[in-house]
């Protein structure tokens, strides 16, 4: 039913102009002629982004590089699944949470309402009900990878899948989709992710009955402008991040990890409520420069257990001091914390003026770094392996730095420093390594 724009030899003779060329006829076009052009995806999208030809499948999971194209592949296979002729279909759309399924599956610049327009049927957009509902009586719903239970109840014949190492409850929600997927002859569910190694994907993925996996790299992406490819790969090429943000390899731990995955998914459990903590700490890892990449900010709480649970991350990066400093009240604020616990090596005295003109209240405690990164968190990885340190939840870019740590001073993860390991391990020694402790009082 959809209809060729483009024939296959007129996109050849096309992709072979010079870039220059090429430029000069697309300006030449008016908007509905771009449009229609755009719309050729199924003669110019690259053999990763279309669907698997073996019939017996139920997952197609794609685990690929930045910019591989994941979320146009993934918009293109919901758009003809909601138009075809036969029936309407019922659709979960599911991301880490609901504004990720808004920002990058519908309103994206390669969501749902920008394919729609490519051909001519755009889906009717209800926030409020966080709802997509197309002309020929087909719909789709949003869904958090953070929420399982919200998928409890409805029914589905497709679920696209966006991101899931980064939900915050992945087996369970994953779970609850699959019970969904009832309606049809055959239920089918696309996961569009970069890969981390967390046990969910390495289950989807050995399950070869089931699931067909494509797997991409950045450099896959003819249609991504030469420069970006050339810039990633100068920067990252060669690193783990690179290998993994780019190349879409699945990596293991770094040698010498001080928290490796295992020990990770070990230490984690559903979180505690506020007033089961006795007493908490925001950690800061405050950023070099004025406009610094990032300000670690982790809050971390002792429970009535004596264990400490790592219960936020509110890490910001590109603000001013004025900024992160804000969000650290926003933090302290949040958790009804005791203190704060903040680096003082980069800015000195500074650090603390910024925290006390954020909030002239706030009791916070500068500290000195004598030693390097890794041996200061040693001792909180020993923590982990103890049991008496845990992860009340998920929290995906803090646990890719703790997994970079390695003894011996390494770092082999992303970004050019930990910044939210540091704040993390800074908060969990002053909780659980000193020893003179405050301890809070409830009223029960």
């Amino acid at each position: 039913m959809w209809e060729a724009y483009l024939s296959p030899e007129q996109l050849s003779v096309f992709a072979g102009l010079p870039d220059e060329e090429q430029m000069r006829l697309l300006r030449a076009m008016t908007p509905k002629e771009v449009l229609r052009f755009d719309a050729s995806f199924e003669q110019w999208r690259h053999a990763g982004q279309a669907p698997p030809r073996a019939e017996g499948w139920r997952t197609w999971l794609m685990l690929a590089g930045r910019g591989y194209g994941k979320t146009r592949a993934g918009a293109e296979w919901i758009t003809r699944l909601a138009n075809q002729r036969l029936r309407p279909v019922r659709i979960a759309l599911v991301g880490a949470n609901p504004e990720e399924v808004r920002k990058v599956m519908i309103e994206g610049e390669s969501g749902l309402l920008a394919v729609g327009d490519n051909y001519g049927c755009r889906p009717r957009w209800e926030p409020g009900l966080g709802r997509l509902r197309w002309r020929g009586g087909s719909e789709a719903c949003i869904y958090s990878g953070a929420d399982p239970d919200s998928l409890r109840g409805p029914q589905h014949h497709y679920a696209w899948c966006d991101e899931i190492a980064k939900w915050q409850r992945p087996e369970e929600a994953w779970t609850n989709l699959q019970l969904t997927l009832r309606l049809g002859e055959r239920p089918r569910a696309l996961v569009t992710t970069t890969p981390r190694p967390i046990p969910l994907l390495k289950a989807i993925e050995a399950d070869t009955a089931l699931c067909v996996t494509t797997r991409g790299r950045t450099a896959d992406n003819a249609h991504l402008p030469e420069s970006f490819v050339e810039a990633m790969v100068a920067t990252y090429g060669g690193t783990r991040l690179g290998r993994q943000e780019l190349d879409g390899e699945t990596l293991e731990d770094a040698d010498g990890a001080l928290w490796s995955r295992k020990l990770i998914e070990r230490s984690r459990q559903s979180g505690t409520l506020a007033r089961d903590y006795v007493r908490i700490v925001i950690g800061v890892d405050p950023p070099a420069s004025a406009h610094g990449d990032a300000c670690g900010i982790v809050a971390v709480g002792l429970g009535r257990d004596g264990i400490g649970y790592v219960i936020g991350d509110h890490t910001v990066a590109g603000r001013t001091p004025e900024g992160w400093a804000t969000a650290v009240a926003d933090a302290y604020a949040l958790h009804d914390a005791d203190r704060v616990v903040a680096e003082k090596n980069n800015g000195g005295e500074m650090v603390e003026s910024v925290l006390r003109a954020a909030d002239a209240g706030l009791p916070v405690r500068l500290v000195h770094a004598s030693r390097g990164k890794a041996a200061r968190a040693e001792p909180v990885a020993a923590l982990f392996e103890k049991g008496k340190a845990r992860f009340a939840g998920r929290f995906p870019e803090l646990e890719d730095e703790l997994a970079g740590m390695t003894a011996g001073g390494g770092y082999d993860g992303p970004g050019r420093s930990p910044d939210r390991a540091d704040a993390m391990v800074w908060a969990l020694t002053e909780l659980m390594l000193k020893k003179e402790r405050v301890f809070r009082i409830t009223m029960l």
